[in-house]
């Protein structure tokens, strides 16, 4: 038997039970892609991160790859987060940051003096189309115009308050025929600059608690929106998640805080 470490970390939260919990396991060397699969399925997460080091790599420190329970995702906010922190507090990681090369191109996440974990991402663009008609029979009060996301596979939609997308009870049987595309739901926030909800049943995902990646679209979209670059988010989930965001160019950097759950090892033959 194989002996491989596996950690769980609830990220975007400064508790336990809050946030989005995402399972992390470093590896020396990839496993079949159809056994990552099996893994992230078994864990029963939102997503399962999987790293492998670059050694002597000039601009990354790891590959970092994941897996939903159905499918393997190209970008992942929340699961980047908790790598990080394993990283950090698990690996005797000297630097103050953690390169990533991934399939959305290269990431980074350095640890800011209050403890926060920041994660530099791409900034992604929408595009306006009508909102497909599955959509708009999942959720009725979703407006006539979606924005879609072509370089994540998402679709988002803006309602008309914050208590709009608390109360949001999509059809999720009908959101599951979007496939592997997400819905991201997002209004202004009263207490915040922007709230959200992501919902990716086709992915294998009915409803996901905190979702970093999502905000590569929400905050250039409410920079604009709002004439500002800086920005505090609510996941508005039932674990709930809070994030500072920062708009930077091409790029847009999401912090948020870690909570440490548990450590433990996978067999496997």
């Amino acid at each position: 038997m194989n002996t491989t470490p596996i950690y769980q970390v609830d990220a975007f939260t400064n508790h336990l039970f809050g946030g989005n919990p995402a399972a992390v396991m470093p590896l020396e060397s990839w496993f079949p892609d159809a056994q990552m699969q099996a893994i992230a399925l078994e864990n029963n997460l939102s997503e399962t991160a999987f790293l492998v080091p670059l050694t002597g790599a000039s601009q990354a420190d790891f590959h970092i790859r994941w897996f939903t329970p159905a499918v393997e995702v190209p970008l992942c906010g929340h699961a980047t987060l908790a790598s990080a922190w394993v990283i950090f507090n698990r690996l005797n990681w000297q630097s103050e940051t953690v390169r990533f090369h991934s399939g959305s191109g290269p990431l980074a996440v350095t640890r800011c003096p209050d403890g926060w974990l920041e994660l530099d991402f791409p900034n992604l663009s929408t595009e306006t189309v009508p909102t497909p008609a599955l959509i708009s029979e999942a959720l009725p009060e979703a407006p006539p115009e979606a924005l879609y996301v072509p370089n994540d596979t998402n679709y988002m939609v803006v309602l008309e308050n914050d208590d709009a997308v608390r109360m949001a009870t999509p059809d999720l049987r009908k959101l599951a025929a979007l496939g592997n595309q997400g819905l991201i739901v997002t209004a202004r926030g009263i207490n915040c600059d922007f709230v959200s909800r992501y919902f990716a049943p086709g992915a294998g995902i009915d409803e996901d608690p905190v979702t970093g990646s999502i905000h590569s679209v929400l905050a250039p979209y409410w920079a604009e929106q709002l004439g500002k670059t800086q920005l505090r988010a609510r996941q508005l989930s039932a674990r709930g998640g809070e994030l500072r965001c920062e708009l930077r160019g091409n790029r847009v950097a999401i912090s948020g805080q870690a909570a440490f759950y548990m450590e433990g090892s996978v067999q496997l033959p």
